[in-house]
Order: C-alpha cells, then structure tokens, then sequence
C-alpha cells in the first residue's frame, strides 16, 4: 500500500479542498452515511460522530483553522451558559459585548487588517506591508451563526443550552458550515435531540435538491465561468462593450447557480441526514424591485442582518429618515462583509440607497398597489431590478474599482453591436447553457415543483440511477482542475 497518496488524500490540500462537487467528498461521504445510520438509535454517540466529521471537513476545506470554529464555539457557548444564569441586565450586556468582540474581532483580523491599514496608511500618508493573513473558509458564515445565539439567549427568545456536544454540533453542522445557509439556533436545535426519521419525501426531496445543485455548479456555473466570464473580467480592455456586457450577464448567472448550488446541496444533503434546513435563495432575478430581490438573494443573511443589525439599528421605528438612513448603513455593512475592499463597500452602498430609494417610492405610491402589479408593469419591473443587480455586479466581481470603471467605459462607449454574431459562433456552448441556466430560473416554481413530486416518486433503484447519471454528466462537462465555490472567499 502506498502510504504517502493515502496521506495525501486524507491530510489537507489548500490546491484542493473538500468540495460537494469533488469526487472525494463523495467517496468520504458514503462511509460517512454507512457509520452514521449504524448510530441511527444511539443519540449522544451520533452527535459525536457528526461533529467530528465536520470538524474533519472543516480541516479538509481550511487546515489547522478548525481551531477557531472550536474557539468561538466555546466561548458562545460558555457566555449564553453564563447569561442564562444572570438577572442583571447591564452583566448581560457585558456577556453579549464579549461575544460580540470575539466573534467580529477574528472576523475583523482574519479579514479585514490588510484592508483598514492601507486606508489609515493613504489617510496619513505612511506605508503599510500586510502580512499573508490567511482567510480561514467560512468564517463569516459560522461567527454569524454563533453570533445569532448568543443574541437570542440575550434577548431570552431561546433558552442557552447545557450540553456542549450539541452546541458544537450545531455551529459545526457541515454541509452549510462554509459558506451557508446561516442557520439559526432556534429553528435547528430542537430537531438535534429527536429520533432520526429519514421520511420517503425528505429522501426524495434531497436527493433532487442535490441534483439541482450539483448541475447548476458542476455544469453551468464552472462551464461558464471558466470558458467564458473569467475570460471576460480577466481584462475587460481587451474587449468590445457587447462582449463585456455578455461577460457581465454570465456572471448574474454564474454567482447565482454557483451560491444557490452551494445552498442545495446543503439543504439536501441535511435532509437525507434527517434536519430540515431552510431556503437560501428563491428565483432572485424573477424579482420586481430590489427589496424584492433582497427578499429572495441570500436569504438567511438577508434576514440574519435585518434582524440583528437593522432592527438594532432602530430599524422603522424612528421615522422615515432614520429608516432610510438604517438601510444604507445596513447593506453598506452587509457589502464590507463580503469582502475587504472598495469594491465592495461600493456594491453595499448602490444597494442600500437603492433600497431606501424604493422604499421611499412604496411610501408615495401605496405598499399595497405596488406588490399587487402585475401584466406589463412586473416585466418593466423584473427588467429594470435584474439590469440593476447586474450593474452592480460589476463592482462586486472586478478585482479593483479601476477594472469596474473600465468595464462600464466599453459597455458606454464601445459597445459594437455588430460582433454579437461572432461571440455567439465563438462561445456557442457556453451561451447555450447560459440560455438553459437563464430559461430553468425564469421557469414557473409549479414545473420545478412537479419535477421535485416525480424524483420523490421513483423507487430507490430509480434515485440511484438517477444520480449515476448526472454524476456521469458532470465529469462529462467538468473543468479539469477543481473550481471552489465563489462565497468560499467570503
């Protein structure tokens, strides 16, 4: 036996981490599901299992930074353990401030220092050398998620739990540990300690929702992106305005089938492990507005920073200024968390004032009148929100605020129409399937609905080779080396 590829393949690979999409995730997985229905009946042993394992993941996607998953884990749960216990209302402050500095203090020196230094070194004119600070994957999903608990515990909406096991299974949970669904304490910690039941319908629901994810990353999202979007921001002065434009409208479809196949897979995988997950992403570029939009794009953010950072804020309850003001800070916050860099604060910024824009307009035109249209209206609507996002999407995909500017320079001003006929010959697979990614969003919920009822209907035998068959499509159309997940970098 060859020991040193045995270590290679169990040790971590910052070349190659553990992916949904990748071969050895399947491999590890299926001696995984083996173990875990043997521990089906034996709660505490099980929970044990499945914390080291994620821990094991967590290794396997960032190295020895699975230290911080467990230091954050302890701390939050130590801190809600101790402001259970505690009447005083100015120590619980103190506790969650505590949670809060340690939970955004990783987050901010993991993510941020190389950032803010060069500001304050432009501000006063000195020099600033960042050191190679690696960004550990997910970590601003799992502080998120910790965070959401000790909040609750201080608001006393949830009760602090008194098993450590099952805090760490909660925060470690793997398959949306990296880069989400950010998962609330309340809506999962209950299913934790009941029996596991594995219904026909929550097999059937997430082995669809695994295909769905598993094509729309391995298959449109990697095909287009490295044939053809990366290509197109690589150096967008290389290229005419109609070709940036495409590269542009590739990429609306690249992030979402890539973020929202992240999100399937984890949804399904967690159904077939017996917890229900909920929805991150629900036909964002279907949407009429752009609050709208927010309520179906990354949902478990959305809502994670309107409730503990917009109602915090004040939220609408300080008139409508203050509302308005509270949205741009919102989303302004919500672009720095994506990433350290202008570009993003720039994106969260186009956001939030548009936000509090439509806001202001609903006010004008009535709540009711305005979520009520339909016909013509919504098409304008869709058309307009959909350009909107793409807009922005420019800011959030380029490298520098320079790249951006240049892009939106050729779209302006050097758009030749008359190449559109030479892209498409030149990229033909890659427009096709973003013609396919395009049509199966805009598709009605009724036929992915009707599709979801027939993969529950199939007989075991019927899944099984259903998922042979979409594996066999995906190494078909896969890119030679791995293509990590988008949000992994944020």
């Amino acid at each position: 036996m060859d020991f040193e590829k045995l270590r290679e393949v169990f040790a971590y690979n910052p070349q190659a981490p553990m992916i949904f999409s990748s071969g050895v995730f399947l491999w590890f997985f299926a001696g995984f599901v083996i173990v875990y229905a043997l521990l089906k009946k034996a709660s505490t042993p099980r929970i044990l299992f499945v914390t080291l394992f994620s821990y094991y993941f967590y290794y396997k996607s960032s190295g020895v930074y699975f230290f911080l998953l467990a230091a954050v884990t302890v701390s939050d749960f130590l801190i809600a353990l101790l402001m259970g216990h505690t009447v005083r209302k100015g120590l619980r402050k103190a506790l969650v401030a505590v949670s809060l500095a340690i939970n955004l203090g990783l987050l901010c020196y993991f993510k941020y220092t190389g950032f803010f230094g060069e500001v304050v070194a432009s501000i006063t004119g000195g020099t600033f050398g960042a050191s190679d600070i690696f960004l550990p994957v997910g970590i601003s999903f799992f502080t998120f998620q910790s965070l959401s608990y000790t909040i609750d515990v201080y608001r006393r909406q949830i009760a602090p739990l008194k098993s450590l096991p099952d805090y760490a299974f909660y925060v470690s949970f793997f398959p949306p540990l990296v880069a989400g669904p950010i998962i609330r304490a309340r809506d999962f910690i209950p299913q934790i300690r009941k029996p596991l039941c594995v219904t026909k319908e929550m097999f059937g629901q997430g082995v669809f929702f695994v295909l769905c994810g598993l094509f729309k990353k391995a298959v449109i999202s990697d095909y287009i992106g490295v044939n053809f979007v990366e290509r197109i921001f690589a150096n967008p002065a290389l290229y005419s305005g109609v070709e940036n434009l495409m590269g542009v409208y590739g990429y609306a479809l690249q992030i979402y089938c890539d973020f929202s196949g992240y999100s399937d897979m984890a949804i399904g995988i967690a159904l077939l492990l017996g917890f229900h997950v909920n929805r991150n992403f629900d036909s964002p570029y279907q949407s009429a507005s752009i609050t709208e939009f927010w309520r179906r794009w990354h949902i478990s953010l959305s809502s994670w920073l309107r409730d503990y950072l917009y109602i915090s804020l004040g939220g609408n309850r300080r008139g409508k200024f203050r509302q308005y003001l509270n949205l741009i800070i919102t989303m302004f916050l919500g672009g720095l968390w994506h990433g350290a860099s202008w570009n993003f604060v720039v994106w969260g910024m186009f956001h939030g004032v548009a936000l509090a824009l439509h806001k202001a307009w609903m006010a004008v035109a009535g709540r009711r009148k305005e979520e009520r249209r339909g016909g013509l209206r919504r098409v304008a609507g869709v058309i307009i929100t959909f350009h909107f996002v793409c807009f922005c999407w420019i800011f959030f995909r380029n490298a520098t605020f320079d790249g951006a500017m240049e892009m939106l320079g050729r779209i302006a001003f050097n758009f030749q129409p008359h190449l559109f006929g030479q892209l498409i010959d030149g990229y033909r697979y890659a427009f096709a399937l973003m013609l396919l990614g395009f049509l199966l969003h805009f598709v009605s919920g009724k036929w992915e609905a009707a599709f979801s009822r027939c993969v529950i209907r199939l007989p075991l035998i019927g899944k099984v080779a259903l998922m042979v068959l979409f594996v066999y499509l995906v190494i078909q159309v896969k890119s030679s080396e791995i293509q990590p997940f988008i949000y992994f970098q944020f």
